[in-house]
């Protein structure tokens, strides 16, 4: 099992930029992929972006394509998420989550631990 700790989040005007970071600890970092979900009010946990154990391989949902950049450190056991050009839409909790696989997948099944999350809130 891995623990996982976002920071980052806030409040931030539409077009302006915030960058998430998720700490870990627990199992070897190195050896998994990692992804970001978010959750709107209301709305279903969805897919934001993952990266492979290597950081070599990248997935992006496409409402974020462009604008977001997924990237690790696998010697600080940090993940990060840089979000530019934030949109209202983008008004979210989002999670830092640990794959079982070594590959970036959008699927939620396969990822076992989640963080707590941190709020992201963009105002128009």
């Amino acid at each position: 099992q891995v623990q996982l700790v976002e920071s980052g989040g806030g409040l931030v005007q539409a077009g302006g930029s915030l960058r998430l970071s998720c700490a870990a600890s627990g199992r070897p970092f190195s050896t998994n992929a990692m992804g970001w979900f978010r959750q709107a009010p209301g709305k279903e946990r969805e897919f934001v972006s993952a990266i492979s154990w290597s950081g070599y391989s990248t997935a992006y949902t496409d409402s974020v394509k462009g604008r977001f950049t997924i990237s690790r450190d696998n010697a600080r056991n940090t993940v990060y998420l840089q979000m530019n050009s934030l949109k209202p839409e983008d008004t979210a909790v989002y999670y830092c989550t640990a794959s079982k696989r070594t590959y970036a997948s959008s699927y939620r099944e396969d990822y076992d631990d989640w963080g707590q999350g941190t709020q992201v809130t963009v105002s128009s």
